[in-house]
């Protein structure tokens, strides 16, 4: 959770499990960037939004995965964002500055519950805008979100095929492992 806030070495700072958590989450990223789906889901974001096409699909992505009945009900969901909310919680102290001051609004809003409703997505697409340095709107994202809706659920199915397997993978071999 805490990946996008670390940047570069400053994951040294961090207890060697975290490390392995940083390093899949940024396995993860790259993976998502170079799939051929996501490549294709940025094209419809890219005219409006260039190099923050990726940030967008991150979200829809959320939203889907959120929505996706094979991998969460919305009873499972729920628990498993409580889950993660008090995990969290729990590891406070350890939170980039950052993080700490988003993750109150994050669980008191439930983002990753939300994420499943479109409402929840159009408000997750806005808080990406109030972070970026150089955008100033999130309408016209949620405007293509909903009219490209079954495009970009397809893209989601495709890559959600493949990331699932590679996660997995590197997890297991991140678990195994001794290096940082």
């Amino acid at each position: 959770m805490i990946s996008d806030f670390v940047k570069g070495k400053k994951k040294f700072n961090y207890h060697f499990n975290i490390q392995k958590g940083i390093a899949l989450h940024r396995a993860i990223d790259s993976f998502t960037d170079e799939h051929p789906a996501t490549k294709e889901a940025k094209e419809i974001f890219r005219p409006y939004y260039r190099l923050y096409s990726g940030a967008f699909v991150d979200v829809v992505y959320d939203h889907f995965l959120a929505a996706d009945e094979q991998e969460f009900t919305e009873e499972s969901l729920h628990r498993f964002a409580q889950e993660v909310y008090h995990t969290l919680h729990m590891h406070q102290p350890l939170m980039p500055e950052r993080f700490a001051r988003m993750f109150p609004y994050m669980k008191e809003q439930n983002w990753l519950f939300h994420y499943r409703s479109q409402w929840g997505t159009e408000k997750s697409l806005g808080g990406l805008v109030r972070r970026a340095a150089y955008l100033t709107e999130s309408e016209t994202a949620f405007g293509l979100f909903q009219q490209h809706y079954q495009r970009l659920q397809h893209y989601y199915r495709l890559f959600w095929t493949d990331i699932k397997p590679f996660a997995r993978k590197k997890f297991e071999e991140l678990l195994n492992s001794d290096i940082h």
